[in-house]
């Protein structure tokens, strides 16, 4: 089986059989090189039904985790997004393929340098990743359509709220290590909160 053939075989196995329908991020998640974003030790696995240790403490999300986190954002391709935790890249990547500029935040210089060399050679230049303290956003290119964390925290960081457009989403994990988290959506502001899935993801810092 080729990389292209596992990676239909993940999103018809693992994704669509799940739930997921919009045809835009089933296309995104078959045409992001997943493996690429993956370390090479690991690259056996890149496309198994599960996360994978990228260093650094972090993780490169289940593949049907992104699929349902990008499907929840609801994107038309006219949007502007902020991720806060970007890690490997890879959420940005497929993110880019759905919106017409990501601004991704990671606070690892290694994983930063990485990711962005990455996206460079795949020829994605409507993502750019910034080393910056996601609980602070990026306020210098504000307001966002969307944003979301690939990280979770027992509630979403003040100054992020203040970055979202009028009527934007912000999706975010709520919860700590130590306890369920909820992947939560929330529309234009923190009121009115929906629980959408439980999650387990490593805490924004």
């Amino acid at each position: 089986m080729d990389l292209r053939e596992a990676r239909e075989a993940m999103v018809m196995t693992q994704i669509a059989a799940r739930g997921v329908r919009d045809p835009r991020v089933l296309s995104a998640l078959v045409e992001v090189p997943r493996h690429r974003f993956v370390p090479a030790s690991g690259r056996a696995e890149a496309h198994g039904d599960h996360p994978l240790p990228i260093g650094r403490g972090q993780t490169i999300s289940q593949p049907y985790i992104v699929a349902f986190m990008a499907e929840a954002l609801e994107l038309a391709g006219t949007e502007r997004v902020l991720e806060v935790g970007s890690g490997s890249g890879y959420f940005a990547a497929v993110l880019a393929r759905l919106a017409r500029e990501v601004v991704a935040l990671e606070l690892e210089p290694d994983l930063v340098a990485q990711s962005s060399a990455l996206l460079g050679e795949l020829g994605v230049g409507n993502a750019v990743v910034h080393l910056a303290d996601g609980a602070r956003g990026w306020p210098d290119a504000a307001p966002f359509d969307a944003i979301v964390l690939s990280c979770t925290a027992p509630a979403v960081p003040e100054a992020l709220w203040d970055q979202l457009t009028p009527g934007g989403i912000l999706l975010s994990p709520i919860g700590t290590p130590w306890e369920t988290q909820w992947l939560t959506r929330y529309r234009g502001g923190p009121a009115h909160p929906e629980r959408l899935l439980p999650v387990a993801f490593v805490p924004l810092r």
